[in-house]
């Protein structure tokens, strides 16, 4: 399955109906024509807060919503100290993981370390292992854009700064038992709230790209 996240609003591309969720809207794919007016309808119309596109050809449907967009790729980092607590940032009035924009010849790992290192202001972090990629929209001077973010679990040794680094529009640095994560539900992006439901509290179920 793909999910797709226009702010806090998705959509789900599966093989069968994911009767298991309370979706919006159900549509069958058939021609891709019909998929880009279903996917501007629901860039236009944010009253609908999900659909759910299924077809038994995965893998096309998801080629084909693709081409739809510009796509661009980003890498982050979810930092866990030897406290067990976790690196939380506040930007944009949201709460979030630190990440950017993987530059040409970047290798994601490179990013999502130096990311980390630009708005956090820690070093000696290290990568531990891959989680799951999430997808999100946005639009920029008329161009649609989707981005693929890579995300990587790291360790971290080190002091734990809860400096923000404002030229990066960090105004707060927070590090967060897992106990405490829950407090963060209302006040972070849904992408993220599905990252760490899979890589903090459900770490050992699969995932699908």
């Amino acid at each position: 399955m793909y999910k797709v996240h226009f702010e806090n609003r998705f959509i789900l591309i599966s093989p069968e109906p994911d009767r298991l969720q309370k979706y919006g809207l159900f549509h069958k794919f058939r021609d891709t024509r019909e998929l880009y007016k279903i996917i501007a309808d629901f860039q236009s119309d944010t009253r609908m807060a999900s659909i759910n596109i299924y077809g038994p050809d995965i893998k096309h449907i998801w080629k084909m919503f693709r081409i739809y967009f510009t796509e661009v790729g980003a890498a982050g980092g979810l930092v866990r100290h030897t406290s067990g607590r976790f690196l939380f940032i506040e930007k944009k009035g949201k709460l979030d993981l630190p990440k950017g924009h993987i530059e040409p010849g970047e290798e994601p790992e490179a990013c999502a370390l130096r990311e980390v290192s630009e708005e956090c202001g820690i070093k000696g972090h290290t990568i531990v292992r891959t989680l799951p990629p999430s997808y999100h929209t946005y639009t920029w001077e008329g161009i649609s854009y989707l981005k693929m973010t890579r995300w990587f679990l790291m360790d971290y040794t080190g002091q734990m700064i809860t400096e923000p680094q404002v030229n990066e529009g960090i105004t707060s640095v927070e590090w967060l038992l897992p106990e405490e994560i829950s407090r963060i539900k209302g006040s972070a992006w849904l992408s993220l709230m599905d990252l760490i439901n899979i890589s903090i509290f459900n770490p050992h179920l699969p995932y699908s790209l």
